[in-house]
């Protein structure tokens, strides 16, 4: 497993569990806040999970699940950004660590046996970002 993975993710979701705080306390922000917190948080849980997976086909679904968690997480960060809860500083830093995250997930992906489709999807998510 990837260690810079878990100390990314890791440390992407404190940054996650900080900003639901804010938008909870001082924004009044609970619905998107909330889905924000958990699929930013799950990243680092699935990544962490893959560590201990129990056989390949185990630990490409707990990477795949990750991955797809950090597509949902640059949603909820760029409409937040949209509806003016996030500075644009603020925006492009989680965004930026955000879109990292999904690189390493992808790269880690294509080398554990993912499938051709995988392979060009990540392609083209690289390419949109």
């Amino acid at each position: 497993m990837d260690r810079p993975l878990l100390k990314k993710s890791f440390d992407f979701a404190v940054r996650i569990m900080k900003l639901h705080r804010h938008l909870q306390v001082t924004e009044k922000e609970y619905i998107v806040s909330k889905q924000l917190v958990r699929s930013g948080t799950s990243i680092g849980a699935n990544s962490e999970e893959a560590t201990g997976a129990i056989s390949k086909a185990d630990f490409t679904s707990k990477i795949s699940i990750a991955y797809k968690e950090a597509r949902e997480t640059s949603y909820w960060l760029r409409l937040l950004y949209a509806a003016g809860y996030l500075d644009s500083r603020l925006f492009e830093s989680l965004h930026q660590d955000c879109q990292e995250l999904c690189r390493i997930l992808c790269a880690i992906l294509r080398t554990s046996a993912a499938p051709d489709f995988l392979t060009v999807h990540c392609s083209l998510f690289i390419a949109h970002y």
